[in-house]
């Protein structure tokens, strides 16, 4: 389209050059009358300056008619001279740090990247390309640098645990939960079924005649015992205990019963005291420190990492769960952060500095970029480009100086008739 604009105006600049010329010859034939000796004027005027003009134009350029006159040429010759003073003009005039950065300042980034994201969020190929990356990512994943890097976390962690807090913790949930009370009544339960057995009365029945038959005491009372084990035997002894430790044992599942506060009490206060115990708190943080170093769950944590990997794959190929979790959660992100006009204020300030450092570090290369291109190209390049892009001006020139000099010449025409 330039180009044709630039063919029109060269074509509009030769007219008038060759309607002065013609005129001028034309008006010649006339000089017996005032109008033909006036128009011959305007002709004259006219040619003269279309010459003129074309002369200053192409002077610019090149050689007119080819002929070195001294002083055209002038872009030619003094290439370098304009390559340094358009750099000059382009980096402390036309595209300064300041003006570049005052047009950024007006370009609202975070919002146009959010509208640009949320519209991208609906459309099927962002829902394909965020799967295609995960799928790399997870497919990608070294297995074998991440297992020792997961057991040597695990294990800090775990070292890392206070056992006086863990106990702590453990009987406060034991006593908030009546664990206590459950244990007792399980041991109870299990003792009464133990002692119901016939053979339990047979050893209670042993025992006890044998306690009797050896406990050592003096005068009337290892008298009593001798007489009441002599009137008894173990049997007796066992259809005696069992029934009353039975009952007992009852008993104490009842939860009113005293001597069953009386235990749970007692139970309660040994667990309280438990992180008191240094030695039995350093017993605990030794066999801690020993199943650490005795433990390797470096082929387990390979073998589940396997799984995961496998099971991420296979959603990373289902769009459903991209659109599901994936595409949702970044979708609520987006929401959050435009309900947070802090936030929004806070990203377009960091990319708004971050692309000022950008053109405070590179400003000079707008130059250096304008001085290497312009440097590839030829003189008769360089000039049909410029030709090109002023050409259209430069050739009106020429028309505007034949039609300017054609109205000159009838008045200096119009003068010396009067004078």
């Amino acid at each position: 389209m330039m180009k044709k604009r630039e063919r029109k105006s060269k074509y509009f600049a030769k007219i008038s050059l060759v309607v002065m010329g013609a005129g001028f010859l034309i008006t010649t034939f006339f000089q017996d009358h005032f109008i033909g000796r006036l128009l011959q004027g305007g002709f004259e005027a006219g040619l003269v300056g279309g010459l003129a003009d074309w002369f200053a134009v192409t002077a610019l350029f090149r050689h007119p008619l080819g002929i070195p006159i001294p002083h055209t040429a002038l872009l030619p010759k003094n290439r370098n001279r304009m390559i340094r003073a358009l750099i000059s003009m382009l980096e402390n005039d036309w595209l300064t740090k300041e003006s570049i950065q005052g047009k950024i300042k007006q370009i609202k980034f975070t919002d146009k990247l959010l509208q640009i994201a949320k519209k991208e969020l609906s459309t099927n190929s962002l829902n394909k390309a965020i799967g295609s990356l995960l799928f790399e990512a997870v497919s990608q994943a070294n297995l074998e640098k991440l297992t020792p890097f997961i057991e040597k976390e695990l294990k800090r962690n775990i070292r890392s645990i206070n056992v006086t807090g863990f106990l702590e913790s453990m009987v406060h949930q034991v006593i908030n939960k009546k664990l206590d009370e459950k244990a007792l009544d399980y041991v109870l339960v299990e003792t009464e079924k133990w002692m119901e057995k016939e053979e339990t009365k047979v050893k209670i029945g042993i025992m006890a005649k044998q306690l009797l038959d050896n406990t050592e005491a003096d005068g009337f009372l290892k008298m009593a015992i001798n007489s009441f084990s002599n009137l008894i035997n173990a049997e007796k002894l066992g259809n005696l205990l069992q029934p009353f430790i039975l009952k007992r044992i009852v008993l104490l599942q009842e939860s009113d019963n005293p001597y069953r506060h009386l235990i749970l009490t007692r139970i309660r206060k040994e667990l309280v005291s438990v992180q008191d115990r240094e030695e039995l708190l350093a017993a605990i943080n030794d066999w801690k420190e020993s199943l650490i170093n005795n433990w390797s769950p470096a082929e387990q944590i390979t073998r589940i990492l396997e799984q995961l990997q496998s099971k991420l794959l296979l959603l990373t190929e289902d769009a459903e769960f991209i659109d599901r979790y994936v595409l949702s959660f970044i979708r609520n992100l987006l929401d959050k952060m435009e309900e947070t006009p802090e936030k929004i204020d806070s990203i377009e300030n960091w990319i708004q500095k971050q692309i000022f450092h950008f053109i405070d570090h590179n400003h000079a290369k707008i130059g250096i970029l304008v001085k290497e291109n312009l440097e590839k190209l030829d003189n008769e390049t360089l000039i049909d480009l410029m030709e090109n892009n002023i050409g259209k001006d430069l050739q009106w020139i020429r028309v505007n100086g034949a039609i300017c000099g054609f109205f000159i010449g009838i008045v200096l025409t119009i003068f010396q008739a009067i004078v």
